[in-house]
């Protein structure tokens, strides 16, 4: 198996996990020095130590009782990097329905996430997840 091909199996473990909720398991894929990055300027947004996002497992998908889904729209990979498309629907507890789509740019180390950058509609997310009522 290449290098490609590995990062692109992690990379389709990554969403499976996301469609499970399992934060605690992605959270796990991360290596001990990784950091994942949420873009914009939301109250979500931020650089995570893997040891933040293992402390707040749970708290992503939690205000979606009956889970948030993950579609992958399209993946490539080359070398140690991935770059990939999801779009996620869910429900939240406020009754809106949440669709979002994101790119993300993950870089991997002997099988390990160690980099992890996440773009997405950050209006969206100060809408529902944040509870702005700014437009």
């Amino acid at each position: 198996m290449t290098e490609e091909e590995r990062n692109r199996a992690l990379v389709l473990r990554y969403i499976e996990a996301s469609n499970r909720n399992d934060a605690r398991a992605i959270a796990n894929m991360y290596a001990d020095d990784s950091m994942h990055t949420v873009m914009g300027t939301t109250p979500i947004s931020g650089v995570y130590t893997k040891q933040q996002m293992l402390a707040g497992a749970g708290g992503v998908f939690a205000p979606f009782p009956d889970g948030l889904r993950f579609r992958l729209v399209g993946m490539i990979a080359e070398g140690d990097k991935v770059a990939f498309e999801v779009e996620s629907v869910g429900q939240h507890v406020s009754g809106a329905i949440y669709n979002n789509h994101y790119h993300w740019l993950m870089r991997f180390r002997n099988g390990e996430l160690v980099e992890s950058k996440e773009y997405l509609d950050t209006q969206l997310v100060a809408k529902v997840l944040c509870g702005s009522t700014s437009e």
